[in-house]
């Protein structure tokens, strides 16, 4: 049989000589002969099913350590394990990789209805489909202090998305909700934080739906105008004779990437959910 060089070898199985000698030094395939003389490394044809299996195995992800182990082993059933934890690890990237896909869209959309918002202050109606929100109760009235407050009760909020193994993307655009009963007496009382969720994502034991409904809404571009621009949607709500039919809430539509005096920059919709009466 004739001899094949490093070089040629290399060659006919579409690889470097570097590789070679990599796989030489980790003795996954060593030369069939090297020259005593000149130190040449020499192959058989015959190797080449061995690095055809080498080059398997490496393109099905597998690390050169694993390849070795497998094949010092000869054992069937390690390679059957092997691959198999190999597949489990693919399966869970792809996850990673369509939350971090489903994170982009969202941030796209996020900024997308940032620059198609009405300006701040404008009052709308506005026809807003179902949604599904992640809620928990912070417990305390967030109205009573400043943003430092909120920024705990978000704390808690990923504390519990993470303990509840919901992807992290979701924690963005974080909102809050007034109960229908306290907003008709005008109380400003809130300790519940939210964001909405895919229904693909989360186990639906762990949502809140949020049925289609009109709402009277409002756009605002700072924290510290939120109470004032409560108010005066429900001054327009009470001028206009429209019913409140559910609950207050403040949505982020935008996170922005913008700090002034080190807090968050957001923009925000609130959103009280009406229907016109007979009067209106």
């Amino acid at each position: 049989m004739e001899k094949l060089t490093i070089g040629k070898m290399a060659k006919i199985n579409h690889i470097s000589e570097q590789t070679l000698r990599l796989y030489d030094k980790l003795d996954l395939i060593k030369p069939d002969e090297i020259n005593a003389e000149n130190g040449y490394r020499y192959y058989s044809i015959r190797q080449c099913a061995r690095l055809d299996m080498i080059q398997y195995m490496k393109s099905l992800g597998m690390k050169l350590i694993d390849i070795k182990k497998l094949l010092d082993q000869n054992d069937i059933s390690l390679f059957k394990s092997i691959l198999e934890r190999k597949s489990n690890q693919i399966d869970l990237q792809i996850k990673e990789m369509l939350y971090q896909k489903r994170a982009l869209q969202r941030t796209i959309e996020s900024y997308e209805r940032y620059e198609k918002s009405p300006p701040d202050g404008s009052i709308v109606m506005e026809f807003i489909s179902k949604r599904q929100m992640y809620c928990i109760d912070a417990g305390i009235n967030f109205y009573e202090y400043g943003i430092e407050v909120y920024e705990e009760m978000l704390r808690k909020l990923k504390n519990k998305l993470i303990s509840d193994s919901l992807p992290q993307i979701y924690f963005c655009n974080a909102g809050t909700i007034m109960r229908k009963s306290e907003l008709e007496k005008r109380r400003l009382y809130s300790s519940e934080v939210f964001v909405f969720v895919d229904e693909e994502f989360v186990d639906k034991s762990l949502i809140t739906y949020i049925p289609a409904n009109t709402y009277a809404c409002i756009y605002c571009d700072s924290f510290n105008k939120e109470k004032e621009y409560l108010l005066r949607i429900l001054d327009t709500i009470e001028q206009k004779k429209f019913i409140i039919t559910g609950d207050y809430i403040c949505e982020v539509i935008a996170d922005l990437p913008v700090f002034e005096k080190q807090e968050r920059g957001m923009y925000i919709k609130l959103q009280i959910p009406v229907k016109f009466s007979e009067e209106s």
